[in-house]
């Protein structure tokens, strides 16, 4: 029979032919002298954790040699050799030792990589790849010294047992390079390296711009990552000496747990730990917002954290590689859709360039004030200078921006960091915009008489209300959004200030009802250290700020020494009346205090780091949650610590409940920070658990703290449905009632930089990132492993600590959250 038709022949010559491709056999993880890698060969560390051979990204065309995790389905790339240079056949290109070196020959035979070292060219020389992940070359005549290893040749991951540091003879640094995109593991523009003779990390862009840094490192954990402190599984070292300074980390045994730090394409550094269904967990990213990545959606893109995906092109300008941005990768930017007029000798019919208004936008980028003394002489001073791209003018005067608008960052409607920008475009765009709206113009001719008459019939309708108004409140008069009410109509309102809704140490609050049947609610402050002007610009500055998880604002009075704030009635009350008493019938269930626990996170987050000055709270406490008809939290006395101007020990220790929620920075005496604010909201978030006050006095005379026990059960692996409030019957969701609880327990850590920031709690609540067991506080530790002492202290000792607390909080303190 024919060879070209006997099935049995075809075999046995494919067989053959696969045998004489693959060359010789490797060893299970090394490549020696007499051998090659190439096709669908690799090896595998003796533990079979890591595997090496020639892969290609997802959809990708082109080969690399990489390194993986062998027993995870989905491929997980931890290093690549060819990172610049890929193979087209894998069968044609090998990867073999030659002249003392680990060469990769692509399909023309022409090295395209190599270990690059100066070898004794020993015929010993192989490459072996360890149970850690490190591909070591050794020359087997002298084993103890590696002539190369991959663990000082990093590409965008960094394991356990590797190191990122500064060589100080060859002022070389190794680096942690981001992949180009996830097709793509070409060195990318974001990379992690170490400060040369320092002890600290940055992220820089293009191996030039810097936009984020670790802070220093403490001998426990980096300042600015205080998700380290949370996670046990690391056991982190900084070493230096003569020659070089770096960072190392290991895995605790015990642990058991598979993880690595990468520098991804997004441009943040993100630590990953493998779970139990082999799928990654993401521990923590830094940056914490994408928007904080510097130039993350090039020139002429728009980032913006409330959309997905985050990367935009402004207006009037398109992805300048469209391929590109359907990887996720936005380096390349936008480019204009129509070319500007400026510098053309031949401009279209004469026209010029415009500008098209942008609201709200937040620009990095360093802008050049000009002296002018209006918008139109800003905007024509840009338009009259073809470098010039864009221009604001406002408060602050004439801004222009010369050149790519980089770093742009479109924020929310209620977020005050923004101004309005005026960007340079074609007239070809402007027009293309007039003609549509004279489109819809047209359209809606039919509607405008209509419309006309009612707007007509409107406005004497609020002309008469505005001015019955004005006739009711006297002096009132609207300031901004507020309104400066007469003392006399507060005293109306409130009917003489006879019906107390509660108070504290900033004064005491009234119900009020005006003229027009709104409800409202009066503070009326004490002991207000601030004149009259002062005190109504802090106040606008209050007034300004918006959330939903903020109460509202709606006017003041000032009037002599008198100091009144004006606030929405909140029908449901403050949160302590749901929790702590007892004859209240409507007991709160767990679905609702846990939207209630992440409102006021959320309203926290927009306090410390969305207003234009972060704004420290200082008395985070049930009594100042109030929730509304639908028991949605609202966060209220935000911003008084810095109005009243005043000696903050007394409001402290004239509050009931208030020392329970003292950071330990108060006793110290040291500079406040948002961080005690955390540290209050982790006790709050105690109690919204239990239903109970933290510290409640016993028959006996003792003192029962609840986070101790708290504490104790989620160290121990107890029950943690023992800790809900006895009233819920156990009807809550296990996973979010440990998640809360381990937040609680991590917000009250000692040291302020081991708290999260509550950015990070809203992430953890909202289920986007996952929180671990955190250390115990040093303050709850003796009790923890004291097992006999593990719920009580005496009534003496916390006397005696409050007392402590209100002598140190005096003097230092007391003008700390004011000049927050």
């Amino acid at each position: 029979m024919d060879v070209n038709t006997n099935p049995i022949s075809m075999l046995v010559l494919l067989i053959l032919c696969l045998f004489l491709r693959s060359h010789i056999s490797l060893g299970a993880d090394t490549i020696s002298g007499n051998q090659s890698l190439s096709g669908n060969q690799t090896i595998v560390s003796e533990d079979g954790v890591f595997e090496l051979g020639f892969f290609k990204p997802s959809n990708a065309s082109k080969y690399y040699i990489g390194m993986w995790y062998k027993q995870i389905t989905e491929k997980t790339v931890v290093w690549v050799a060819n990172r610049e240079k890929p193979v087209s056949d894998t069968y044609s290109s090998e990867l073999q030792i030659s002249d003392g070196n680990l060469v990769l020959f692509n399909e023309s035979k022409v090295p395209i990589w190599s270990t690059n070292v100066n070898s004794t060219r020993s015929p010993e020389v192989k490459a072996i790849l360890l149970n850690d992940g490190n591909l070591v070359l050794e020359d087997g005549s002298n084993s103890s010294k590696r002539l190369w290893e991959s663990f000082l040749n990093p590409a965008h991951t960094w394991l356990p047992g590797s190191r990122i540091g500064y060589n100080k003879k060859t002022n070389t640094k190794q680096l942690l390079t981001s992949w180009k995109s996830s097709e793509d593991p070409a060195p990318g523009l974001y990379s992690l390296e170490i400060v040369p003779n320092g002890k600290s990390y940055i992220i820089r862009w293009n191996r030039s711009r810097q936009y984020w840094t670790s802070g220093d490192w403490n001998g426990a954990i980096f300042s600015k990552i205080p998700e380290m402190r949370l996670n046990y599984i690391y056991n982190f070292s900084f070493v230096p000496n003569d020659e070089e300074t770096y960072f190392t980390y290991s895995v605790y045994p015990s642990s058991r747990t598979i993880s690595r730090f990468v520098m991804d394409v997004s441009g943040q550094i993100k630590q990953l730990s493998l779970l139990s269904d082999n799928k990654w967990n993401l521990f923590w990213a830094q940056p914490r917002q994408q928007c904080e990545v510097y130039v993350f959606c090039g020139a002429y893109g728009s980032c913006s954290e409330k959309s997905l995906p985050f990367c935009h092109c402004l207006t009037g300008f398109e992805p300048k590689m469209k391929s590109d941005w359907d990887l996720q990768d936005y380096s390349g930017g936008c480019t204009r859709k129509t070319k500007l007029q400026c510098g053309n000798d031949n401009p279209t019919n004469g026209e010029r360039d415009g500008f098209r208004k942008t609201p709200n936008v937040l620009l990095s980028e360093i802008e050049q004030p000009v002296q002018v003394g209006n918008t139109t002489a800003c905007e024509s001073t840009c338009l009259n200078n073809c470098s010039c791209t864009a221009y604001a003018y406002d408060n602050s005067g004439c801004m222009i921006w010369m050149g790519d608008l980089l770093n742009v960052q479109q924020l929310e409607e209620d977020d005050n960091r923004g101004r309005m920008l005026y960007i340079r475009v074609a007239a070809s765009e402007l027009k293309s915009s007039t003609n549509e709206f004279k489109s819809t113009k047209s359209r809606k001719g039919l509607i405008v008489g209509v419309v006309a008459g009612s707007i007509f019939l409107l406005g004497l309708i609020l002309f008469f209300i505005l001015r019955r108004r004005n006739k009711v409140f006297g002096t009132g008069k609207v300031k901004g959004a507020l309104v400066a009410f007469g003392y006399r109509d507060l005293q109306n309102a409130t009917k003489n200030f006879s019906e107390k809704l509660g108070g504290g140490g900033f004064g005491s609050v009234f119900k009020g009802t005006l003229p027009d049947s709104t409800m409202i609610a009066v503070k009326k402050l004490e002991s207000v250290g601030q004149g009259e002007k002062q005190f109504r610009t802090e106040v606008s500055t209050i007034g300004s700020i918006q959330h939903v998880n903020l109460v509202r604002l709606h006017g003041f009075c000032s009037q002599g020494t008198k100091r009144l704030l004006v606030y929405g009635y909140m029908s449901n009350g403050s949160l302590d009346a749901h929790l702590f008493h007892e004859k209240n019938s409507n007991v709160l269930v767990w679905e609702t205090r846990y939207r209630i626990a992440l409102g006021i996170a959320r309203g926290l987050v927009y306090l410390h780091e969305k207003c234009r000055n972060c704004i420290i709270h200082c008395d985070i406490k049930p009594e100042n949650i109030l929730l509304d008809d639908e028991f949605c939290p609202k966060v209220a006395d935000f911003g008084l610590a810095k109005l009243m101007g005043r000696d903050f020990s007394r409001v402290l220790t004239t509050m009931r409940g208030t020392r329970g929620y003292l950071a330990p920075e108060w006793i110290a005496g040291v500079a406040i920070t948002s961080k005690a604010d955390v540290y209050s909201y982790g006790m709050m978030l105690f109690e919204l658990v239990s239903g109970r006050r933290n510290a409640e006095q016993s028959k006996d005379g003792k003192v029962n703290f609840f986070p101790t026990l708290a504490t104790s059960i989620l160290v121990e692996g107890g029950n943690v449905l023992s800790l809900l409030d006895p009233r819920l019957d156990g009807n809550a969701d296990i996973e979010e009632l440990e998640r809360v609880s381990k937040v609680a327990c991590w917000c009250i850590q000692d040291e302020e930089s081991h708290r999260p920031s509550m950015g990070q709690v809203v992430q953890i609540l909202e289920g986007i990132m996952e929180v671990n067991l955190p250390p115990v506080p040093g303050s709850l530790k003796l009790y923890v492993d004291n097992k006999e002492s593990i719920i009580f202290f005496t009534e003496s000792e916390s006397n005696e600590s409050s007392s402590s607390t209100s002598s140190q909080a005096k003097g230092t303190n007391s003008s700390i959250c004011a000049s927050s």
